[in-house]
């Protein structure tokens, strides 16, 4: 991935609006929560206004109008630029194009998961696969409810989370499987390590 002058997420989701059409940073952030995008991007909020000052600094937004309504402060109205929207389309195709090889936090865990006895990783990865089943169903219900009032290229998003999720619990349940019915190699040494913290002097204990 290149290094980009606007690195952060909430950059990308900015260009996406005013990509549209002119708006305020209000504006901007009632579009983008309306459209459920800090669920697909990492947003945080307050940060918006410093976000757009950089996007501006670096001449991928600029400011065309002040807006004043009712007693509130004046509002400043940006539109994207060209060097704005040539910036929005590049890291789109990187987004989209690239593979990132970045661990999830959960490949990083389940890399330390021998520190847990088996017992307890049983148990903890029966609760996640409850909360993804919890998290599957609220997708579904989403796409259900959308797709009878978006055309499919806005909600790919959500059809790929989806689809992620329920390739996750797959894996999670197939493991668990494997866990509960000792058909894990070296389920016994693993137990014995943890409830003593000592390593067997043949580590083929773990692979048998």
């Amino acid at each position: 991935m290149k290094k980009r002058k606007v690195g952060n997420m909430l950059g990308l989701a900015v260009l996406s609006v005013v990509h549209e059409r002119p708006m305020h940073p209000y504006e901007m952030a009632a579009v983008l929560k309306q459209r459920g995008k800090d669920a697909d991007l990492p947003i945080k909020w307050g940060s918006l206004y410093t976000v757009v000052a950089n996007l501006e600094k670096h001449g991928f937004v600029e400011a065309v109008a002040s807006v004043k309504e009712g007693g509130r402060p004046e509002r400043t109205v940006y539109r994207i630029t060209p060097a704005g929207r040539a910036e929005f389309e590049d890291w789109v195709r990187e987004l989209v194009g690239t593979v990132e090889r970045e661990p999830p936090r959960f490949q990083s865990g389940l890399s330390m998961i021998g520190v847990l006895g088996p017992d307890q990783a049983i148990s903890l990865l029966r609760q996640r696969v409850a909360q993804l089943d919890d998290h599957i169903a609220a997708q579904r219900k989403s796409l259900d409810d959308l797709r009878p009032e978006l055309p499919r290229m806005f909600l790919v998003e959500v059809e790929y989370d989806l689809a992620m999720a329920e390739a996750e619990a797959r894996w999670v349940r197939a493991f668990l499987d494997d866990l509960t019915s000792g058909a894990v190699p070296g389920i016994d040494a693993w137990r014995r390590f943890h409830e003593t913290g000592e390593l067997p002097e043949d580590l083929g204990e773990f692979v048998e």
